[in-house]
């Protein structure tokens, strides 16, 4: 009888504690799925509408005003060949520090979004050099971003935009140009072991709707007959890695060649995946997603839009009207870049800007390129000092007319 008593009180306890972590009247703490939709911990159906804080964990040269220095590393070597890489540390910290800060966050919900997607690099959470340690400041930086939605209400999607070795073959993932990934053991532990440590970290977070695993795998002038069939297989690594701590949170899933091809795709394996999409520069009509709905609709999923932009406002209100109609979240790109509309917040040009830009965009292949072109440093220096301070919120230029084809902009 004792032990009867004991295996009760045990099993009370259990349940006390079970019945604690549950909102009132049953809910879930976490976004979920059912069915074809997202649903958020109140019970509501939950339609993400969301901004990608594009160019601040990766950053991409366009966003700059350069050509052909259009990814991380080749940007950081016309740093380093401006400034020194004494300085330009000191550039890349503060970057970190001021391009998506809780000023960023707060108008972004003000504006009326209820979500973003942060692109990032895994460079930012490993060491360099053998044995690779699973640290780096991309740690502090999302719990920062997480931290302050929390804080404003707005749910995150965390995307590994550039994984090791690459998952794309472009600049996009800082890459060596070719989808390594796929073919380097190395590279799929070291991605494995960054999500299961992300998601240990987050696992207990209900601000963070889930992982986007891999942004834009296998560019589409790579040969899809070999690297095609690798991807699910990779997919369901990373899952099962990331189900080893985190039963919570949804998993995203992007398809192949830029995210757009769903045919790689068999029957969902694990109960929370949604799956995503991107789409960019096409006419707008009901063809253009009609493959994703018959995806959805068949294996009673949800969909979530997670790249497009770069248009028009006439373009992008039509695109989201469009998705909206499919009852598809989305989620356009980007939130800030340099002197352009197609945005949310547009950073001013310094006055010396175009002096560095001309530097990066001239060839220097050698030691005499550099010297024979690097502008003055005075120059330099004014024109890195007033981008750091022109990144701050307070000092962007809001554009209303990109906000108002996303439907939004009331209230800030």
């Amino acid at each position: 009888m004792r032990l009867e008593k004991k295996a009760a009180t045990l099993l009370g306890l259990a349940a006390l504690l079970f019945l604690s972590a549950v909102p009132a009247g049953g809910r879930e703490k976490f976004v979920t799925m059912r069915g074809r939709e997202f649903v958020a911990p109140d019970g509501r159906v939950l339609l993400l509408r969301g901004i990608n804080l594009g160019n601040w964990l990766l950053p991409e040269g366009y966003m700059f005003k350069f050509k052909s220095a259009n990814s991380p590393q080749r940007i950081g070597v016309v740093l380093n060949q401006l400034v020194g890489d004494t300085q330009a540390r000191r550039f890349w910290r503060a970057y970190l520090d001021h391009y998506v800060t809780a000023d960023d966050i707060r108008f972004i919900k003000r504006a009326g979004f209820n979500s973003v997607r942060v692109p990032f690099s895994y460079r930012l959470f490993v060491t360099e050099g053998e044995p690779r340690r699973l640290e780096g400041v991309g740690y502090e930086m999302l719990d920062r971003v997480v931290g302050w939605c929390r804080k404003e209400g707005l749910y995150v999607v965390l995307d590994m935009h550039g994984a090791p070795g690459g998952q794309t073959g472009d600049n996009i993932d800082d890459s060596w140009g070719y989808p390594f990934l796929f073919e380097s053991p190395e590279s799929q532990q070291l991605t494995i072991d960054i999500w299961r440590k992300l998601a240990a970290r987050y696992a207990r977070e209900p601000a963070v709707v889930g992982y986007d695993l891999l942004n834009e795998p296998i560019a589409h002038y790579f040969d899809a007959a070999h690297f095609n069939p690798k991807l699910e297989p990779l997919y369901k690594r990373i899952v099962a890695a990331v189900r080893e701590v985190d039963k919570n949170h949804v998993i995203f899933l992007g398809g192949a060649q830029w995210n757009t091809n769903f045919k790689v795709f068999g029957p969902p394996f694990d109960p929370k995946l949604a799956y995503t999409f991107h789409k960019y520069w096409m006419e707008v009509k009901q063809e253009a997603v009609q493959e994703y709905v018959d995806f959805s609709a068949k294996y009673g999923v949800p969909l979530y839009m997670g790249e497009s932009g770069e248009n028009t406002d006439e373009w992008i209100a039509s695109f989201r009207t469009l998705l909206e109609r499919n009852n598809v979240g989305w989620c356009f790109w980007p939130y800030k870049k340099l002197d352009a509309t197609s945005c949310v917040a547009s950073i001013n040009k310094p006055a010396d800007w175009d002096a560095v830009a001309a530097f990066a965009d001239h060839p220097r292949t050698t030691y005499e390129d550099v010297r024979k072109n690097r502008p003055p440093k005075e120059r330099i220096d004014r024109a890195l000092a007033d981008y750091l301070e022109g990144i701050k919120f307070k000092n962007c230029r809001v554009n209303e007319g990109y906000l108002k084809a996303l439907g939004l902009a009331a209230g800030h």
